[in-house]
């Protein structure tokens, strides 16, 4: 898989980023949090990010 780097919130590894895969999906870094009460198959999980990534990535018209 090719992914790319899409948008972040900063420059370093461990920030939340949107990537784009050459499967004509997106990948998700993020938190992975645990308080939410859901129930997630075992093969899916959940990420959170910051709103401001969505939006500077729709800003930046990325997505």
């Amino acid at each position: 898989m090719k992914v790319t780097k899409l948008v972040s919130t900063c420059d370093i590894k461990d920030c939340p980023t949107i990537y784009a895969t050459d499967r004509n999906t997106f990948l998700v870094q993020g938190e992975t949090p645990a308080d939410h009460g859901l129930q997630i198959p075992a093969h899916e999980t959940l990420v959170e990010i910051p709103m401001e990534l969505i939006q500077k990535a729709i800003r930046d018209n990325l997505i």
